[in-house]
């Protein structure tokens, strides 16, 4: 059940984080990762890795493009 409740975090992260890509958009990453922070805790707690795996890559993501943007941009 963490597993599922990890992916839907995931899931919610994602489709903030696409968006945020665009230029003048990536403060919306700071608001995606708190919900994927919180689905790699919650996929941690599973006894398998998916979600939490798929939240680390949306969480990595999310940090690379608020560092190639200086944190706002």
């Amino acid at each position: 059940m963490a597993n599922l409740i990890s992916i839907v975090f995931g899931i919610i992260a994602l489709v903030i984080v696409i968006p945020s890509t665009i230029p003048f958009l990536g403060w919306g990453n700071w608001i995606a990762l708190p919900f994927a922070v919180a689905g790699v805790g919650l996929g941690a707690l599973s006894r398998t890795n998916g979600g939490r795996n798929f939240c680390l890559i949306v969480l990595a993501i999310a940090i690379v493009r608020l560092m190639l943007g200086g944190g706002f941009f």
